[in-house]
């Protein structure tokens, strides 16, 4: 019997609608879990996540959904579908032919496993005790080599975990831009080493009430355009974004008394993080696209704000006068010039979240040629301290003393998350050459940053971005709004031109 096309429709959309409803309820849970949660919660807590997700990992692979599906392919019922439903229908095919080849079973004992290595984590890095989290860590990276393996691969293994984070890019493409990238950033940091010219950074080492960097982080961020009726901010350990749809979009930061730019660049961070997700159609809430396109394209959100925004002598101009209102006694006779110097501050260091603009990708390489060689063999997560040592040295010429500030330091790990960090220095290299695209399309681009007026970029940015959520790919975007593919000469320029202000090169 013909089945009832509108119907159908209907009723395949009620079935997505629920899948989103379970995902987002898994992850409300997970946010308090990393805001508040008693440690006492953690295995319970660890089980709910793992069976909700689960749950939502079953309807993704159903035969239900294949059928939907198999019906809505159908060359006749394709067509009368709107555009944003065949690309709903994409992204679901694609999730369903990928996840498929996971046994659920599998999936949930390994949400189960992701959700409580990431409170081991915690521990492990407060004591910097890498004997506690390894076994997590070892299990983690065995499941995910074995998910390579249901998931197929054609060149690298690690090609497999990439494309789940920057959907087109493999190792070969990486290995290119990073490379070039690498030695461009190195010969400006060698110049940079020798500049006798350096900036003064001990008026950010003093005391800063975290009461007042809180009410200054969300000055900041309603001037970028971050709507507090449609989010929050609260502290954590690692600060982070999380999205239940454009109208509750939350971020995380973590303040330092004696650092007054740590919370301050990673709330602005996750800020455009929220920017993104805050911005994008109301016609995709619901569906599988409502969410950033990649993650390469979300941090070159967070990285613009943070950097190309946050840390230009630009915004400074105005935003100095509202930083000496907040701490009158630290700030007291600061000049634009000394502040802007000491904020873009370029030195070798060992954590990557505090890491200056030029050394902060040399920190992603590291990570990336660590977990390509732990999926290709070449290295196991026993050595991984020791070879995260030796990375330092042989691209920042530091070494840890401690696990803590060492191979412990990032979080990501601990939620499975191999594959993410190249997206970090690709949102980089994606940030510059938006930059380059909306100055040509808006002249007053700088003006507005120091008139203060951040809005019109918050609207560049969602016209051209984020309303689009996942209907585009991340290279669709790349060519729409810079007209090429990624190109990291733009990134270099930028850094070149800054930091020979900065050092007076």
């Amino acid at each position: 019997m013909a089945r009832d096309f509108q119907g159908t429709l209907q009723s395949f959309q009620q079935y997505l609608r629920k899948m989103q409803d379970i995902s987002d309820a898994s992850s409300v849970l997970y946010w308090d879990a990393r805001t508040g949660m008693p440690k006492k919660g953690v295995d319970r807590r660890s089980q709910v996540i793992a069976t909700l997700s689960a749950e939502a990992f079953r309807m993704s692979i159903s035969d239900e959904m294949g059928n939907y599906i198999a019906y809505f392919l159908e060359p006749e019922n394709n067509e009368k579908l709107d555009d944003i439903m065949r690309a709903v229908l994409a992204e679901c095919k694609k999730e369903y032919d990928r996840s498929r080849k996971i046994p659920a079973d599998t999936f949930e004992e390994y949400v189960r496993l992701t959700a409580k290595a990431e409170s081991v984590w915690e521990d492990a890095k407060d004591t910097a005790d890498f004997s506690m989290f390894r076994p997590y860590l070892e299990q983690i990276v065995q499941m995910n080599a074995e998910f390579i393996e249901y998931w197929g691969y054609t060149g690298n293994k690690y090609d497999t975990l990439l494309e789940y984070y920057e959907p087109g890019m493999t190792v070969e493409k990486l290995d290119r831009i990073f490379g070039d990238l690498r030695k461009e950033l190195v010969s400006l940091l060698q110049r940079v080493k020798e500049s006798p010219h350096k900036p003064r950074t001990k008026i950010f080492e003093q005391y800063f009430d975290p009461a007042k960097q809180r009410e200054f982080s969300i000055y900041i961020l309603k001037k970028m355009g971050y709507d507090f009726h449609a989010g929050r901010i609260d502290e954590t350990v690692h600060p982070f974004e999380i999205s239940f749809g454009p109208g509750d979009v939350r971020i995380t930061t973590k303040y330092l008394p004696n650092d007054f730019r740590s919370a301050l660049f990673s709330s602005m961070h996750e800020g455009g993080h929220a920017l993104y997700e805050q911005n994008i159609s109301e016609r995709l809430i619901g569906t599988i696209l409502c969410s950033g396109t990649s993650m390469g394209i979300h941090e070159s959100q967070s990285r613009f704000w943070e950097n190309i925004v946050g840390r230009s002598k630009t915004f400074w101009s105005h935003f100095l006068k509202a930083a000496i209102e907040h701490f009158p006694e630290q700030f007291r006779g600061v000049t634009l010039e000394e502040f802007y110097r000491g904020i873009n501050e370029a030195r070798e260091s060992l954590i990557r979240i505090e890491a200056d603009e030029l050394t902060y990708n040399l920190h992603i390489m590291i990570r990336y040629e660590i977990e390509k060689a732990l999926f290709n063999g070449d290295l196991q997560v026993k050595d991984l301290p020791l070879a995260w040592a030796e990375k330092m040295r042989e691209y920042l010429g530091v070494e840890p003393q401690h696990d803590g500030e060492g191979c412990l330091q990032d979080v990501h790990w601990s939620g499975g998350s191999f594959g993410y960090f190249p997206s970090y220095a690709l949102g980089n290299i994606y940030s510059a050459q938006f930059l380059h695209a909306m100055k040509k399309e808006m002249p007053a681009y700088d003006s507005y940053v120091a008139d203060g007026r951040l809005i019109p970029i918050k609207d560049w940015l969602a016209g051209n971005i984020y309303q689009y959520g996942k209907m585009q790919t991340p290279e669709e975007i790349l060519r729409r709004v810079a007209g090429e593919e990624v190109n990291g000469k733009y990134l270099v320029d930028y850094l070149t031109a800054k930091y020979t202000d900065v050092y007076q090169l």
